[in-house]
């Protein structure tokens, strides 16, 4: 019997390949972040401005607050990188007319302030303002901003002939006018809800009944 050495497998011994094994395949994929936390967690100033805007738009949670803040630091960062250029330089000129209009196209900007310097004075509010929660209380839809956040999420408004269930949906200024009730929901004439659906169904059986006693 030949001796067997330590370094070569034994004969029963089976090796594995995990990389051919099923189990060992992921679907992996990346998320880009969409907020940003605050640097300084406990500042007073700062808490207690996000908790104002909290409750004047009627957010979900400061998250909310922290993505549009994200969004907007985007929005500066590139006007002041297209600040720095020239104001004859191709590339200012094609993507800061770029910029304009898409803000000007979400009623940031308006008329009189085309350019890329208001960019740098645009705020969370103004962006707050045209969400599609703030439109709907604006108006007159909702009782409150937090009722046009239920009316939203319930599926009884539309802007134009597409039904929105998202409130942080960014208005467009063409679309502003097209904000209603959708043609579905029990506000804009469709089929009656649920709880009315039943009160209707037992005041027909009270008024059958009545009916039948006086017979």
């Amino acid at each position: 019997r030949p001796p067997v050495s330590k370094s070569s497998p034994s004969p029963t011994t089976t090796t594995r390949s995990t990389s051919s094994h099923p189990t060992a395949m992921h679907n992996y994929r990346n998320y880009s972040k969409t907020s940003r936390t605050p640097r300084r967690p406990f500042e007073k100033e700062r808490i207690d401005a996000e908790l104002e805007l909290v409750g004047k738009f009627g957010l979900k949670n400061k998250r909310e607050v922290w993505r549009v803040e994200k969004v907007l630091s985007k929005l500066r960062s590139l006007a002041r990188d297209l600040l720095t250029l020239d104001e004859a330089d191709s590339r200012r000129v094609f993507e800061g007319q770029a910029l304009i209009r898409r803000l000007t196209r979400l009623g940031l900007l308006g008329e009189t302030t085309q350019g890329l310097d208001y960019v740098l004075s645009l705020k969370v509010a103004d962006f707050l303002e045209r969400r599609l929660q703030t439109q709907v209380f604006r108006l007159g839809l909702a009782k409150s901003i937090h009722h046009a956040r239920v009316l939203i999420r319930q599926r009884h408004i539309r802007v134009g002939k597409q039904m929105v269930n998202v409130p942080s949906f960014m208005v467009r200024t063409e679309s502003q006018g097209h904000i209603d009730f959708a043609l579905t929901s029990p506000f804009g004439g469709g089929r009656p809800g649920r709880v009315k659906r039943r009160s209707l169904k037992n005041k027909k059986s009270k008024a059958a009944d009545a009916a039948e006693d006086d017979e």
